[in-house]
Protein backbone atom coordinates (compact mmCIF):
# COMPACT_ATOMS: atom_id res chain seq x y z
CA UNK A 1 0.00 0.00 0.00
CA UNK A 2 1.13 3.53 -0.76
CA UNK A 3 2.33 5.01 2.52
CA UNK A 4 0.70 8.33 1.63
CA UNK A 5 -2.67 6.62 2.13
CA UNK A 6 -1.96 6.58 5.85
CA UNK A 7 -2.25 10.36 6.05
CA UNK A 8 -5.38 10.24 3.90
CA UNK A 9 -6.93 7.92 6.48
CA UNK A 10 -6.11 10.41 9.24
CA UNK A 11 -8.01 13.09 7.37
CA UNK A 12 -11.01 10.77 7.35
CA UNK A 13 -10.88 10.06 11.10
CA UNK A 14 -10.31 13.76 11.78
CA UNK A 15 -13.48 14.64 9.88
CA UNK A 16 -15.53 12.15 11.90
CA UNK A 17 -14.01 13.32 15.18
CA UNK A 18 -14.65 17.00 14.45
CA UNK A 19 -18.28 16.32 13.51
CA UNK A 20 -19.11 14.11 16.50
CA UNK A 21 -17.22 16.16 19.11
CA UNK A 22 -19.95 18.82 18.81
CA UNK A 23 -22.22 16.37 20.67
CA UNK A 24 -19.91 15.82 23.66
CA UNK A 25 -22.09 15.80 26.77
CA UNK A 26 -25.32 16.62 24.93
CA UNK A 27 -27.06 13.36 25.78
CA UNK A 28 -27.74 12.74 22.08
CA UNK A 29 -25.74 9.67 20.96
CA UNK A 30 -27.75 9.07 17.79
CA UNK A 31 -26.99 12.53 16.40
CA UNK A 32 -23.31 12.14 17.27
CA UNK A 33 -23.12 8.77 15.55
CA UNK A 34 -24.94 10.04 12.46
CA UNK A 35 -22.72 13.13 12.23
CA UNK A 36 -19.54 11.05 12.48
CA UNK A 37 -20.65 8.53 9.86
CA UNK A 38 -21.77 11.21 7.42
CA UNK A 39 -18.54 13.19 7.83
CA UNK A 40 -16.42 10.08 7.40
CA UNK A 41 -18.37 9.01 4.33
CA UNK A 42 -17.99 12.49 2.78
CA UNK A 43 -14.27 12.61 3.56
CA UNK A 44 -13.71 9.23 1.88
CA UNK A 45 -14.89 10.80 -1.39
CA UNK A 46 -11.61 12.70 -1.57
CA UNK A 47 -9.43 9.59 -1.20
CA UNK A 48 -8.26 7.88 -4.39
CA UNK A 49 -9.08 4.28 -3.54
CA UNK A 50 -11.86 1.75 -3.80
CA UNK A 51 -12.67 0.54 -0.32
CA UNK A 52 -15.09 -2.17 0.75
CA UNK A 53 -16.51 -1.92 4.28
CA UNK A 54 -16.15 -5.33 5.94
CA UNK A 55 -16.36 -4.18 9.58
CA UNK A 56 -18.67 -1.22 10.00
CA UNK A 57 -22.00 0.22 11.01
CA UNK A 58 -25.21 -1.77 11.36
CA UNK A 59 -27.73 -0.96 8.66
CA UNK A 60 -30.53 0.34 10.87
CA UNK A 61 -32.01 2.69 8.27
CA UNK A 62 -31.80 3.38 4.56
CA UNK A 63 -29.74 6.49 5.26
CA UNK A 64 -27.10 4.63 7.28
CA UNK A 65 -23.52 5.23 6.13
CA UNK A 66 -20.44 3.01 6.23
CA UNK A 67 -22.38 -0.22 6.58
CA UNK A 68 -20.96 -3.66 5.87
CA UNK A 69 -20.98 -4.17 2.10
CA UNK A 70 -20.80 -0.45 1.23
CA UNK A 71 -18.12 0.87 -1.11
CA UNK A 72 -16.24 4.07 -0.29
CA UNK A 73 -13.57 6.19 -1.92
CA UNK A 74 -13.13 8.17 -5.11
CA UNK A 75 -11.71 5.30 -7.15
CA UNK A 76 -8.88 6.31 -9.43
CA UNK A 77 -6.68 3.38 -8.43
CA UNK A 78 -6.44 -0.22 -9.57
CA UNK A 79 -6.02 -1.38 -5.98
CA UNK A 80 -9.03 -2.35 -3.91
CA UNK A 81 -9.01 -2.53 -0.13
CA UNK A 82 -10.99 -3.96 2.74
CA UNK A 83 -11.78 -1.41 5.42
CA UNK A 84 -12.81 -1.72 9.07
CA UNK A 85 -14.34 1.44 10.52
CA UNK A 86 -15.76 2.73 13.75
CA UNK A 87 -16.78 6.36 13.17
CA UNK A 88 -17.08 6.87 16.93
CA UNK A 89 -16.29 4.18 19.46
CA UNK A 90 -18.27 4.33 22.76
CA UNK A 91 -20.83 6.81 21.47
CA UNK A 92 -22.91 6.66 24.66
CA UNK A 93 -19.92 7.77 26.72
CA UNK A 94 -19.33 10.67 24.34
CA UNK A 95 -22.94 11.81 24.68
CA UNK A 96 -22.55 11.63 28.48
CA UNK A 97 -19.39 13.77 28.38
CA UNK A 98 -17.11 10.86 29.26
CA UNK A 99 -13.66 9.78 28.05
CA UNK A 100 -12.36 7.21 25.53
CA UNK A 101 -14.30 8.10 22.37
CA UNK A 102 -12.13 7.75 19.28
CA UNK A 103 -12.74 7.58 15.54
CA UNK A 104 -10.84 4.68 13.95
CA UNK A 105 -10.08 3.08 10.59
CA UNK A 106 -8.03 0.03 9.64
CA UNK A 107 -7.30 -0.85 6.01
CA UNK A 108 -5.66 -3.71 4.14
CA UNK A 109 -5.85 -5.70 0.91
CA UNK A 110 -8.96 -7.72 0.08
CA UNK A 111 -9.33 -10.59 2.53
CA UNK A 112 -7.34 -8.85 5.29
CA UNK A 113 -9.96 -8.99 8.04
CA UNK A 114 -11.68 -12.01 9.55
CA UNK A 115 -15.41 -11.58 10.08
CA UNK A 116 -16.80 -11.92 13.62
CA UNK A 117 -18.30 -15.34 14.29
CA UNK A 118 -19.96 -14.11 17.51
CA UNK A 119 -20.99 -10.70 18.83
CA UNK A 120 -18.50 -10.55 21.71
CA UNK A 121 -14.83 -11.20 22.41
CA UNK A 122 -12.80 -11.82 25.54
CA UNK A 123 -9.43 -10.09 25.21
CA UNK A 124 -6.14 -9.35 26.91
CA UNK A 125 -3.88 -6.66 25.44
CA UNK A 126 -0.35 -5.57 26.38
CA UNK A 127 2.60 -3.77 24.83
CA UNK A 128 5.32 -5.39 22.74
CA UNK A 129 7.53 -5.87 25.81
CA UNK A 130 5.04 -8.35 27.29
CA UNK A 131 3.58 -9.80 24.09
CA UNK A 132 5.01 -13.27 24.75
CA UNK A 133 3.94 -13.31 28.39
CA UNK A 134 0.16 -13.41 28.04
CA UNK A 135 -2.06 -16.50 27.86
CA UNK A 136 -5.83 -16.10 27.80
CA UNK A 137 -6.20 -19.67 29.09
CA UNK A 138 -4.13 -18.89 32.20
CA UNK A 139 -5.51 -17.32 35.36
CA UNK A 140 -5.67 -13.57 35.85
CA UNK A 141 -3.02 -13.80 38.58
CA UNK A 142 -0.65 -15.84 36.43
CA UNK A 143 -1.00 -13.39 33.55
CA UNK A 144 -0.26 -10.42 35.76
CA UNK A 145 2.80 -12.11 37.26
CA UNK A 146 4.12 -12.92 33.78
CA UNK A 147 3.43 -9.39 32.52
CA UNK A 148 5.17 -7.88 35.55
CA UNK A 149 8.19 -10.14 35.01
CA UNK A 150 8.38 -9.18 31.32
CA UNK A 151 8.21 -5.48 32.19
CA UNK A 152 10.65 -5.92 35.11
CA UNK A 153 8.29 -4.43 37.65
CA UNK A 154 6.21 -5.71 40.57
CA UNK A 155 2.60 -6.78 40.04
CA UNK A 156 1.65 -3.92 42.37
CA UNK A 157 3.15 -1.52 39.82
CA UNK A 158 0.80 -2.63 37.03
CA UNK A 159 -2.33 -0.73 36.03
CA UNK A 160 -5.10 -2.80 34.44
CA UNK A 161 -7.84 -1.22 32.33
CA UNK A 162 -11.27 -2.87 32.68
CA UNK A 163 -14.77 -1.87 31.61
CA UNK A 164 -17.00 -1.23 34.62
CA UNK A 165 -19.57 -3.96 33.93
CA UNK A 166 -21.38 -6.47 36.13
CA UNK A 167 -19.90 -9.29 34.03
CA UNK A 168 -16.44 -8.16 35.15
CA UNK A 169 -17.09 -8.36 38.92
CA UNK A 170 -15.06 -11.58 39.24
CA UNK A 171 -12.28 -10.23 37.03
CA UNK A 172 -12.07 -7.03 39.07
CA UNK A 173 -11.89 -9.01 42.32
CA UNK A 174 -9.09 -11.18 40.94
CA UNK A 175 -7.05 -8.20 39.76
CA UNK A 176 -7.50 -6.47 43.10
CA UNK A 177 -6.53 -9.68 44.86
CA UNK A 178 -3.26 -9.73 42.94
CA UNK A 179 -2.35 -6.27 44.22
CA UNK A 180 -2.43 -4.60 40.79
CA UNK A 181 -4.11 -1.25 40.26
CA UNK A 182 -7.29 -0.86 38.18
CA UNK A 183 -8.58 1.83 35.85
CA UNK A 184 -12.34 1.28 35.66
CA UNK A 185 -13.85 2.58 32.42
CA UNK A 186 -17.42 3.59 31.66
CA UNK A 187 -16.81 2.57 28.05
CA UNK A 188 -14.10 2.38 25.40
CA UNK A 189 -12.56 -1.08 25.02
CA UNK A 190 -10.88 -0.06 21.74
CA UNK A 191 -9.11 2.92 23.32
CA UNK A 192 -8.22 0.75 26.31
CA UNK A 193 -6.54 -1.93 24.17
CA UNK A 194 -4.52 0.65 22.25
CA UNK A 195 -3.53 2.44 25.45
CA UNK A 196 -2.24 -0.83 26.91
CA UNK A 197 -0.15 -1.43 23.78
CA UNK A 198 1.69 1.90 23.85
CA UNK A 199 4.50 3.05 26.15
CA UNK A 200 3.98 6.06 28.35
CA UNK A 201 0.20 5.85 28.75
CA UNK A 202 0.24 4.55 32.32
CA UNK A 203 -1.81 1.50 31.28
CA UNK A 204 -0.02 -1.86 31.27
CA UNK A 205 -2.77 -4.28 30.34
CA UNK A 206 -6.38 -4.28 29.17
CA UNK A 207 -8.65 -7.21 30.08
CA UNK A 208 -12.28 -8.18 29.74
CA UNK A 209 -15.18 -8.87 27.41
CA UNK A 210 -16.27 -6.39 24.75
CA UNK A 211 -17.78 -6.24 21.28
CA UNK A 212 -16.19 -8.35 18.56
CA UNK A 213 -16.15 -5.42 16.12
CA UNK A 214 -13.88 -3.42 18.41
CA UNK A 215 -11.79 -6.53 19.05
CA UNK A 216 -10.96 -6.98 15.37
CA UNK A 217 -10.16 -3.28 14.90
CA UNK A 218 -7.92 -3.50 17.96
CA UNK A 219 -6.24 -6.53 16.41
CA UNK A 220 -5.42 -4.45 13.33
CA UNK A 221 -3.96 -1.62 15.41
CA UNK A 222 -1.88 -3.85 17.66
CA UNK A 223 -0.66 -6.04 14.80
CA UNK A 224 0.84 -2.93 13.19
CA UNK A 225 3.13 -2.27 16.15
CA UNK A 226 3.91 -5.79 17.35
CA UNK A 227 1.94 -5.48 20.58
CA UNK A 228 0.46 -8.45 22.41
CA UNK A 229 -3.19 -9.37 21.97
CA UNK A 230 -5.16 -12.55 22.52
CA UNK A 231 -8.87 -12.87 21.77
CA UNK A 232 -11.68 -15.39 22.11
CA UNK A 233 -15.09 -15.14 20.44
CA UNK A 234 -18.07 -15.40 22.78
CA UNK A 235 -21.77 -15.88 21.91
CA UNK A 236 -22.78 -13.96 25.04
CA UNK A 237 -21.01 -11.36 27.14
CA UNK A 238 -22.23 -12.97 30.35
CA UNK A 239 -21.08 -16.57 29.82
CA UNK A 240 -18.11 -17.81 31.87
CA UNK A 241 -15.11 -18.87 29.72
CA UNK A 242 -15.12 -22.39 31.19
CA UNK A 243 -18.73 -22.81 30.02
CA UNK A 244 -18.12 -21.87 26.39
CA UNK A 245 -19.19 -24.41 23.75
CA UNK A 246 -16.35 -26.26 22.04
CA UNK A 247 -16.46 -24.15 18.88
CA UNK A 248 -15.65 -21.04 20.95
CA UNK A 249 -12.67 -22.45 22.84
CA UNK A 250 -10.08 -21.32 20.29
CA UNK A 251 -7.73 -18.51 21.29
CA UNK A 252 -6.65 -16.10 18.56
CA UNK A 253 -3.74 -13.73 18.29
CA UNK A 254 -3.96 -10.45 16.37
CA UNK A 255 -2.37 -11.89 13.24
CA UNK A 256 -4.84 -14.79 13.21
CA UNK A 257 -7.64 -12.29 12.58
CA UNK A 258 -5.85 -9.63 10.53
CA UNK A 259 -3.39 -10.57 7.82
CA UNK A 260 -1.05 -8.87 5.39
CA UNK A 261 -0.02 -5.22 5.18
CA UNK A 262 -2.22 -3.00 7.37
CA UNK A 263 -2.66 0.69 8.03
CA UNK A 264 -4.47 2.02 11.08
CA UNK A 265 -5.52 5.56 11.97
CA UNK A 266 -7.42 6.99 14.93
CA UNK A 267 -8.37 10.48 16.11
CA UNK A 268 -9.43 11.35 19.64
CA UNK A 269 -12.98 12.63 20.03
CA UNK A 270 -12.96 12.84 23.81
CA UNK A 271 -9.77 12.36 25.81
CA UNK A 272 -8.25 8.94 26.39
CA UNK A 273 -5.04 7.60 27.90
CA UNK A 274 -3.27 7.85 24.54
CA UNK A 275 -4.98 10.74 22.73
CA UNK A 276 -6.36 14.14 23.63
CA UNK A 277 -9.90 14.86 22.44
CA UNK A 278 -11.05 17.54 20.02
CA UNK A 279 -10.39 21.03 21.37
CA UNK A 280 -12.42 23.81 19.77
CA UNK A 281 -11.00 27.32 19.54
CA UNK A 282 -12.12 30.53 17.77
CA UNK A 283 -12.44 29.77 14.08
CA UNK A 284 -11.28 26.19 14.28
CA UNK A 285 -10.21 23.22 16.37
CA UNK A 286 -7.24 21.04 17.29
CA UNK A 287 -7.22 17.27 16.85
CA UNK A 288 -4.79 14.59 17.98
CA UNK A 289 -4.33 11.39 15.99
CA UNK A 290 -2.18 8.28 15.59
CA UNK A 291 -1.13 6.44 12.45
CA UNK A 292 0.32 2.91 12.52
CA UNK A 293 1.78 0.97 9.55
CA UNK A 294 2.53 -2.74 9.80
CA UNK A 295 5.10 -2.77 7.00
CA UNK A 296 7.42 -0.31 8.76
CA UNK A 297 6.15 -0.65 12.33
CA UNK A 298 6.01 3.15 12.55
CA UNK A 299 3.85 4.98 15.06
CA UNK A 300 3.08 8.59 14.23
CA UNK A 301 1.38 10.96 16.64
CA UNK A 302 -0.13 13.96 14.87
CA UNK A 303 -1.46 17.23 16.28
CA UNK A 304 -3.45 19.13 13.67
CA UNK A 305 -4.89 22.64 13.70
CA UNK A 306 -8.05 23.07 11.63
CA UNK A 307 -9.36 26.37 10.27
CA UNK A 308 -13.07 26.21 9.54
CA UNK A 309 -13.05 29.08 7.05
CA UNK A 310 -10.82 26.88 4.86
CA UNK A 311 -13.08 23.86 4.65
CA UNK A 312 -11.75 20.91 2.59
CA UNK A 313 -13.13 20.19 -0.87
CA UNK A 314 -14.07 16.52 -1.21
CA UNK A 315 -15.23 16.63 -4.82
Amino acid sequence: MDRNLALELVRVTEAAALASARFFGTGDPMSADRAAAEAMDLSFRGVKLTGHIVIGEDRLAETSKLCIGDTVGAGGSDAEFDIAVDPVDCIEALADGQANSISAIAMGARGTFSRPVAPYMRTIAVGADAADAIDLNASVFDNLVRIADAKRVYVEDLTVSILDRERHRKLIEEVRGSGARIELLKDGELAAAISASLPGTGIDVSMGVGEAKQGIIAAAALACIGAGLQLQFMPSAEIEPENLPGEFRKIYRARDLVGGDIMFAATGVSRSDFLAGVMFRPGGAVTNSVVFRSRSGTMRFLKTEHFFEKAPDYT
